[in-house]
């Protein structure tokens, strides 16, 4: 098995590409070991020093370290660990009622929604997520209320840098053209 790493635009996070479908559908994203209860590798992965957030998107893993550790340390270790996972079998989320709630399917959810929300949640799903997957994270929608769009950013995204720099350069741009209900993006 060969795993590739990506770099993020977060300086704290790394990809991971096991070449091999992570969760195919939906997204789970945890912040401790106890968080990550429903998940063996994500425990896995918690065990390792240094950690300090886990993301698990289609066909990626992102992982973010605490700051001042070392990657060089860390990474063969993640590597290491994703490895074992997935040549001993296991799942990545386990089948209870607990481990299907730790998957969110942040594709648009539906409902009563207006026009200016149904366009805004189609550019997200169809334009932003991609874009964004390929930086090791997610974004959703969260709500639409007086012009202003509710983002939650996960994985790489989250804490990230330039994360407040795509959302107001980028997103916002993006659907201000499209959807002129919009008037600006935050995130939650």
């Amino acid at each position: 098995m060969f795993i590739q790493t990506e770099q993020t635009p977060n300086p704290q996070t790394l990809k991971f590409l096991p070449g091999r479908p992570v969760l195919g559908k939906g997204v789970a994203e945890f912040h401790s070991y106890e968080d990550a209860m429903p998940s063996p590798l994500g425990r896995c992965l918690f065990g390792l020093e240094g950690v300090a957030s886990v993301f698990f998107g289609a066909d990626f893993i992102s992982v973010t370290k605490v700051p001042g550790k070392d990657w060089s340390l860390l990474k063969t270790g993640i590597m290491a660990a994703i490895m074992d996972h997935y040549l001993s079998g296991m799942p990545v989320i386990d089948c209870s009622e607990e481990g299907v709630r730790a998957v969110s399917d942040n594709a648009a959810a539906g409902g009563e929604d207006n026009e200016a929300t149904l366009q805004i949640k189609e550019i997200l799903e169809t334009r932003v997520r991609p874009a964004v997957a390929q930086d090791g994270g997610d974004i959703s929608f969260v709500r639409f209320e007086d012009g202003v769009v509710y983002l939650r950013m996960q994985g790489a995204c989250a804490g990230c840098p330039s994360s407040t720099m795509t959302l107001k350069n980028g997103v916002e741009n993006l659907l201000r053209h499209y959807v002129p209900e919009v008037r600006s993006v935050e995130a939650v």
